[in-house]
């Protein structure tokens, strides 16, 4: 069969996206190559398709047991024998796995890195046609990039264990040195770094400010995505329990997911969200790289990531069936703070000071009036004009500014009659006339500014501290974060200079519109999702193992009723067209006959 057979009879499509095609060829012609494509951009089929026209087994190195399971789930649906070699297997399931490697029965082996470290696994691989080796997440091979893993630096022994065997890389995150180092690293041709541009048109993104711990912020975005799936990411496990705690009295099903949890308890939440028994999950970035779902709709940080890197992997988790979905990052001066102590009680180094950068940098994506989907290409050394439609700065009007010069002056007036050693939440209380054990025990409430604050509520006082924050007219110091003044706060107090801050930020209302979604509201989308929900409960898989909702909203738009028909759509196989095409078309036939 050609390339564009196959592509059609497994995977469902009539032509090659981007370099597809030409990565694919070199594959086929065994040259080791280095891909960097943004998420959702058809990396997998890259390896998928040459595989089938090749003799022999690829390897597949993954970072993660849920994403392998994902890829075999997806490969075994398209009539394409893969397994996977775990920890997660008993010692007689690895067995089997290798007993039909022996016999040629498998095309693809997904194992973790941490494999290559054990002798015997080698040895068996030494016994096998291995045609060529994947390593996913290749950023994790270089000690420039976000992901460091010591495992993924030492599979630079494939060139010396398997010497004329070559090695297909892919990562969504690389800088132009990270990609250098990774070529160097695996002995890549510098002429075989296949890119295209890191823009994800289907990802509408957003910053805001957080307004106290957000979670008004939080519900109102929440609300626009009604019966969607998304992953709310806290930078806590507390915070994680606390929110979806949260969410779930305001009528959210959510689960929160962390390290703190056992590995069993962790897998189970994994497999209900990918199951959509839970919809939301409300997790740390334990909830780590290589999710395959398809249909994630939604990606909300409820504070900044210490890296564009770290940022542009987990909202690279929305939209991979190439559907329009929606990022908002909530963010403060203190959360740059607190990550740079973390950077702080680093030894000296040229990665402390790397580290400085890239903190320094996310801030100002956080901040910053230019179109966020250049700023990233940009960061990731590529190119591209603004976007006009798909990022807040693009879209919003000139921000309305209002000031708050006097709040701001009762805050630091406040700091300093108190002698500089308290945290914001004490000076707010202060400010507010709170009668807490401590502030009377203090006689803080005798103070002159006691009381004087009442007209902001303490989520309005948290915007006052931001801004004074990103004026560097505090600082935060010492394990009780206690606030400083600074030479700005004394210009502040002498009204010498102005405090300003975006009007929305004090208004009460929502302040979220909502995206232009795709038209996923047909008449009978919502008919054709049960029915695949139904078949992925009788099967054991995800739904969108059976099809993503692209591909769902296509059969529902068209209601196709013929073979014919069936497979003209894209996402439709004949492998799957022969599995589900009956039962699709039946419901197609129904829906025509009812309104008829």
């Amino acid at each position: 069969m050609t390339k564009k057979e196959i592509l059609k009879k497994y995977f469902g499509f009539k032509s090659f996206r981007s370099i597809q095609e030409k990565a694919i060829d070199k594959i086929l012609n065994k040259e080791s190559i280095l891909v960097v494509l943004p998420t959702g951009s058809g990396k997998s089929l890259i390896y998928q398709l040459p595989t089938i026209m090749m003799s022999g087994v690829t390897v597949v190195i993954s970072p993660l047991i849920a994403l392998m399971q994902d890829q075999v789930a997806n490969l075994n649906a398209n009539g394409i024998s893969a397994k996977i070699i775990s920890s997660h297997n008993s010692f007689e399931e690895n067995n089997q796995v290798f007993e039909e490697l022996s016999q040629n029965k498998l095309k693809f082996l997904y194992v973790a890195p941490e494999r290559f470290s054990n002798n015997f696994f080698i040895s068996q691989l030494k016994k096998i046609n291995i045609n060529f080796f994947v390593i996913d997440e290749a950023h994790c091979v270089s000690e420039w990039g976000h992901e460091f893993r010591d495992d993924y630096r030492k599979l630079s022994l494939l060139r010396e264990m398997f010497q004329y065997t070559p090695i297909a890389t892919f990562t969504a995150t690389a800088t132009k040195s990270v990609q250098e180092d990774i070529v160097k690293t695996l002995k890549i041709p510098s002429k075989n770094i296949l890119k295209t541009s890191i823009n994800r048109t289907n990802l509408f993104i957003r910053t805001q400010r957080r307004v106290g711990a957000g979670k008004k912020q939080i519900k109102a975005f929440l609300d626009t995505h009604h019966d969607e799936c998304g992953i709310v990411y806290c930078f806590s496990r507390k915070e994680c329990e606390n929110l979806s705690h949260y969410l779930n009295q305001n009528n959210y099903k959510t689960l929160a997911y962390h390290a703190g949890l056992s590995n069993n308890t962790r897998d189970e939440i994994f497999k209900k969200f990918k199951n959509e028994d839970i919809k939301i999950i409300v997790a740390t970035i334990a909830f780590g790289m290589g999710i395959d779902k398809a249909n994630i709709r939604f990606i909300l940080h409820t504070s900044m990531p210490k890296t564009l890197e770290n940022y542009s992997q987990e909202i690279g988790r929305a939209g991979r069936d190439g559907l329009n979905s929606d990022v908002l990052l909530l963010f403060s001066k203190a959360d740059e703070i607190s990550k740079q102590r973390f950077i702080d009680e680093l030894p000296q180094s040229i990665y402390k000071t790397t580290a400085y950068n890239k903190l320094q940098t996310m801030y100002r994506f956080c901040i910053t009036n230019r179109c966020r989907h250049q700023y990233l290409a940009e960061y990731f050394d590529d190119k591209t004009t603004p976007c006009k439609t798909l990022c807040d700065n693009c879209v919003d009007e000139k921000k309305e500014q209002t000031d708050i010069t006097i709040q701001a002056q009762k805050f630091l007036s406040t700091i300093y009659r108190t002698g500089e050693r308290f945290g914001q939440n004490h000076i707010i209380d202060i400010l507010r006339g709170s009668k807490n054990k401590k502030i009377l025990e203090l006689n803080h409430d005798k103070l002159s500014v006691y009381g004087i604050g009442q007209d902001f509520s303490k989520e309005e006082w948290s915007l006052v501290v931001d801004k004074l924050l990103d004026m560097d007219a505090i600082m935060i110091e010492g394990e009780f974060r206690v606030l400083k003044l600074t030479l700005v706060a004394k210009k502040i107090l002498k009204k010498e200079l102005l405090v300003n801050i975006d009007k929305k930020l004090l208004q009460k209302q929502k302040v979220f519109k909502e995206y232009k979604k795709d038209d996923m509201k047909n008449p009978y989308f919502e008919e054709f999702r049960k029915l695949r929900y139904e078949i992925s409960k009788k099967e054991g898989v995800p739904p969108y193992i059976i099809f993503n909702d692209k591909t769902l909203n296509l059969i529902a738009l068209n209601l196709p009723t013929s073979k014919d028909e069936f497979l003209s759509i894209n996402g439709v196989g004949e492998m799957k067209l022969e599995k589900y095409g009956d039962i699709f078309m039946k419901l197609a036939k129904e829906i025509k006959e009812k309104n008829e």
